[in-house]
């Protein structure tokens, strides 16, 4: 069974830069498979940003949904997800069954050989949103973030840049 390694953390707080860097000492080569969509030029930016920062070892997947069938297809290196947050508002945008998704994705995870590090938000630690789909989110997110958690062999969580071992 592959190791599952889940790294969390608020926004800026170094969480990408630290998974590629846990993925880049698991193997010479790595899948960096990338959930964002690119609907606007900030989020254009931020991607740019992100592809800038990876050396021609990796290999990048584009995957906005199907995140299971993409982590079967590149199971012969450790791979990068980043980042489990976007890949649900993907889902639940497109009216998508987010749990059916989930629980695809925990039920592969056994199955896989070669390592993966996910990469996810901590959203639950703020206010409480003022809007039903706002609260729907950040809801789902804890919920994703704790059913990987128990699936993962290792937990971290990114704090200013530094790393917190939580599991």
């Amino acid at each position: 069974m592959a190791r599952i390694h889940l790294i969390t953390g608020g926004a800026r707080s170094g969480k990408s830069a630290l998974a590629e860097a846990v993925t880049l000492n698991l193997g010479n080569h790595a899948h960096y498979i990338a959930t964002a969509q690119a609907f606007d030029d900030e989020m254009k930016a931020r991607i740019s940003t992100h592809r800038a920062r990876r050396t021609g070892v990796w290999t990048t997947h584009e995957a906005p949904f199907d995140l299971a069938g993409t982590l079967q297809a590149t199971d012969d290196a450790p791979r990068l997800v980043d980042c489990l947050t976007l890949w649900l508002s993907n889902l639940i945008l497109a009216d998508r069954d987010w749990e059916a998704e989930t629980r695809d994705l925990l039920a592969l995870l056994p199955a896989l050989v070669h390592p993966v590090v996910f990469v996810s938000n901590e959203v639950g630690m703020g206010i409480v949103p003022e809007n039903g789909l706002a609260r729907a989110f950040r809801d789902a997110a804890g919920l994703l973030n704790q059913r990987i958690a128990a699936a993962a062999d290792e937990v971290t969580l990114a704090v200013a840049g530094l790393p917190l071992k939580v599991k």
